[in-house]
């Protein structure tokens, strides 16, 4: 989100950043079947969202909700943010005991540039699920992640048995 004007780069800072993308966020994105917002209103520094992408048409994915969870460190956006679906799916470039998006498999993250946002990371796994690859995997049973075991859960949950 920086511009160049004059020969000089100006360089958006971080917070201003998250709030442009908080108020079209709020404002709702393109047909409605992708939207995101801030999980906590009084994290003032913005670090934890929710998004939701509606399955697309014509894929086993239609009629699905999908819930993620998106962190912008404090490097966010020269970063990328982490996703991680918190609603099972089956997906190639989807880690399916984490729900994690691996970024060495969803190109957006791989190849991050800092003028790339959440919404863009949303649209771009809502049109991976229409992928050949993607579009007629068998997915689980619908669920959350009750059903899924976070990797330092699972370390507490061995300890106590």
């Amino acid at each position: 989100m920086g511009s160049e004007g004059g020969g000089s780069l100006v360089v958006v800072p971080r917070n201003f950043r998250l709030l442009e993308e908080l108020e079209r966020g709020e404002k709702g994105i393109g047909d409605g079947t992708v939207s995101y917002g801030m999980d906590d209103a009084d994290d003032i520094y913005m670090r934890s969202w929710t998004g939701t992408i509606i399955g697309p048409h014509n894929t086993v994915h239609e009629g699905r909700i999908y819930q993620l969870k998106l962190f912008c460190d404090k490097d966010y956006p020269d970063s990328p943010p982490t996703a991680r679906f918190q609603t099972r799916i089956n997906m190639t470039c989807v880690n399916q005991e984490t729900g994690m998006v691996e970024p060495s498999l969803f190109p957006m993250l791989l190849n991050w540039r800092r003028e790339y946002t959440m919404e863009d990371i949303l649209i771009g796994l809502k049109k991976e699920m229409s992928s050949p690859q993607n579009r007629k995997l068998h997915q689980p049973l619908d669920g959350n992640d009750d059903q899924r075991v976070e990797q330092k859960g699972l370390v507490l949950r061995c300890a106590i048995l």
